[in-house]
C-alpha cells in the first residue's frame, strides 16, 4: 500500500484543569491548546508536527450548542483560527468547526481517515475543550471575565446543524438530554418488567462500575467511587433531576476539561521520525442514526443505529466482539449504556469494563468533546499493550446518532475503506414508529414518562402515549404536586387516562 495513503493516529492529549480561582483558570480556547501541544508531545516531534498540520477541527462547545450552557462571557468567533494561531500552525488551511453531536470525534476520525487514503490530508488535528467550571464559579463570584476574540474568517461547518427536538416536543418542554433520556429509561424498564425499586438498583449497580473506575483515573473529575446505593439513592446532594435519573446518573457537565488526537499518514509519521510504537490504527468504524425525532422512534428500549453501527464496525475490523480487549461505551446516562449492550451483546456486567475512562457522569463530560477523551485514553490503552484491540462508541443527541471505532497498534490488513453508510441507513429508516397525533384527544395510556424536578422537588412530567387506535402523542399532565410525586412512587407505565388539547399543548390525566 502506499504508505502517503495510509491513515494512523500518532499523538493524544488530555487536560483536566483544577483551578479554583476563576481569574486564574485557563480559558476553553487556552485550555484546548494545551491539549493539542500535549498531544504533538505525546507523537514526539511537538511544536514540528503542529507547524505540519493542514487541517483543524475543533469540536462545538457547549455555550454553542446549548441555551443551558450559554456563555456570559462570550468566546471566538472562529474556534479553529483562534486554536490554529496558538498552536503556530500557520500551514492549516482546512479550520473546521463541527455542529453538536457526542457523535462528532469518532464521526471526524472516520471522516479524516478516509480524507488521508485520498490525498485529501496530510496531518490533521481533533481537539476541543470546556471550562465550565471555571464558568459557574466566575458568574457565582461575581467574576467578568472575557473569552472574546475576534480571529476574522468563518470556520467550515461540520456534521448536521438539525436540532435533536421537534415543535411538538418543544412545546411539551423535551428540549434537551436531560429529558429525553429518563423517557428511554423508563421505557427500559416497562421493557424488562422491573419495579421502580428494581430498576433504581440495578442503575446504581451499573454506574458505580463506572465510577470506580473514575476513582483510578488521575484525570477524572469525580474520584469518589460512589456505591451503588449512594448512586441510587435519592437525597439532598444527589436529588432526582428528571425522574428515574438522579444527579450521580447525569452526565458532569461542569467541569474544565480538553482532549486532542492528531492523525497523520504512515509516510508522514516516517519523515516526521515518530516511532512506529506511537501508531495506532483505525481498524473498523461506521457511523448510523435513529430516527431524528424520538416521537418516531418504534420504542423507547431499543436503537437500531447502535446495533448497525457496532456489526459494520465489527465486520470491517475482521473481528469479533469477543476479541475486543477494551471498551468504552458512551455513558451520559444510564440507558445508553444499557441499550448500547442489548443491541451489541455485551452483558453489563462485562468483566472488561464498559469504561475506560470512568464515564460521562465520573470522568466528565465535557459537552461534544468526550469522545475525543475516549479515544484518547483508548491510544493509551492499546499502547500499553501492543496488538490488543479496543472499541469506542459515541453517542449524539438522544440515542439518535451512532458511532463507532475499534483501535489497535497492529497494523490493519487492508487499505482503510468503510462501507458508505447510505447501504445500512436505509435498512434503519424503514424500520418506522407508530404515527403520532399532535392533537390527542379521548380515552389513552402512558407509553413512557419522567417527573421533571428543579431545587424545590417535582416540577411538571413529560410522557408519551398511545390513543386506542395506536397513534402516539406527547403530551404533559396537570401540575398538580400529589399526582407528580406519585408517579415517582408508583408505577404509571401503561396507565390509563383522558388526553385533552388546547392551543397546541396536550395534557394527560391519569384515571
Amino acid at each position: 500500500m502506499d504508505e502517503s495513503r495510509i491513515p494512523i493516529l500518532v499523538g493524544a492529549g488530555q487536560i483536566t484543569q483544577r483551578e479554583p480561582d476563576p481569574a486564574k483558570a485557563l480559558s476553553p480556547m487556552d485550555l484546548t491548546a494545551a491539549a493539542a501541544k500535549s498531544a504533538a508531545e505525546d507523537a514526539g516531534p511537538g511544536g514540528r508536527l503542529l507547524a505540519m498540520l493542514d487541517t483543524i477541527v475543533v469540536l462545538r462547545s457547549f455555550s454553542d450548542t446549548s441555551w443551558r450552557f450559554a456563555s456570559p462571557f462570550g468566546g471566538p468567533s472562529n474556534p479553529p483560527k483562534s486554536l490554529a494561531t496558538r498552536l503556530g500552525a500557520d500551514a492549516a488551511r482546512r479550520l473546521i468547526y463541527t455542529w453538536p453531536g457526542g457523535n462528532m470525534p469518532q464521526w471526524c476520525v472516520n471522516r479524516l481517515f478516509e480524507m488521508v487514503t485520498r490525498g485529501e490530508v496530510g496531518a490533521a488535528l481533533i481537539a476541543g475543550g470546556e471550562s465550565l467550571a471555571t464558568q459557574k464559579a466566575a458568574e457565582r463570584g461575581g467574576l467578568k471575565l472575557d473569552w472574546n476574540e475576534d480571529a476574522g474568517g468563518k470556520p467550515e461547518l461540520w456534521g448536521v446543524e438539525t436540532r435533536g427536538w421537534n415543535d411538538i416536543e418543544d412545546r411539551h418542554r423535551m428540549a434537551g438530554a436531560i429529558f429525553a433520556y429518563p423517557l428511554f429509561e423508563n421505557g427500559i424498564r416497562g421493557a424488562r418488567g422491573r419495579t421502580i425499586e428494581e430498576h433504581q438498583a440495578a442503575m446504581g449497580r451499573l454506574f458505580a462500575r463506572f465510577a470506580a473506575v473514575a476513582a483510578q483515573n488521575p484525570k477524572a473529575d469525580r474520584r469518589h467511587g460512589f456505591s451503588a446505593e449512594e448512586i441510587a439513592t435519592v437525597s439532598e446532594k444527589n436529588p432526582y433531576i428528571g425522574f428515574p435519573y438522579t444527579k450521580l446518573m447525569n452526565a458532569n457537565a461542569f467541569i474544565d476539561q480538553a482532549a486532542a488526537i492528531i492523525l497523520t499518514s504512515v509516510a508522514k509519521a516516517r519523515e516526521l521520525a515518530i516511532p512506529e510504537h506511537r501508531w495506532v490504527y483505525l481498524h473498523g468504524c461506521a457511523d448510523a442514526y435513529d430516527h431524528w425525532f424520538i416521537s418516531d422512534r418504534k420504542n423507547y428500549h431499543s436503537s437500531p443505529a447502535m446495533r448497525t453501527v457496532a456489526r459494520e464496525a465489527l465486520e470491517m475490523a475482521e473481528t469479533s466482539l469477543a476479541e475486543i480487549d477494551a471498551l468504552d461505551l458512551y455513558s451520559c446516562f444510564p440507558s445508553a449504556v444499557e441499550i448500547a449492550c442489548a443491541e451489541m451483546g455485551i452483558a453489563e456486567d462485562d468483566p472488561r469494563g464498559l469504561t475506560i475512562t470512568g464515564g460521562l457522569p465520573y470522568f466528565g463530560g465535557p459537552g461534544n468533546n468526550y469522545v475525543t477523551h475516549s479515544i484518547a485514553e483508548m491510544i493509551d490503552r492499546v499502547r500499553a499493550k501492543p496488538g490488543s484491540k479496543g472499541m469506542v462508541t459515541a453517542n449524539g443527541n438522544y440515542v439518535t446518532k451512532q458511532s463507532a471505532g475499534i483501535y489497535s497498534t497492529e497494523p490493519t490488513k487492508r487499505p482503510f475503506a468503510p462501507k458508505d453508510p447510505a447501504v445500512y441507513q436505509a435498512e434503519i429508516d424503514a424500520d418506522k414508529g407508530p404515527s403520532t397525533t399532535e392533537a390527542p384527544e379521548g380515552v389513552a395510556t402512558i407509553e413512557t414518562y419522567t417527573v421533571m424536578h428543579d431545587r424545590k422537588g417535582p416540577a411538571y412530567a413529560i410522557l408519551f402515549g398511545r390513543l386506542g387506535d395506536g397513534r402516539r402523542f406527547i403530551a404533559n399532565t396537570p401540575e398538580d404536586p400529589a399526582l407528580l410525586e406519585d408517579m415517582t412512587r408508583r408505577d404509571y407505565l401503561g396507565a390509563g387516562g383522558r388526553v385533552t388539547t388546547t392551543d397546541g399543548l396536550a395534557v394527560f390525566t391519569p384515571d
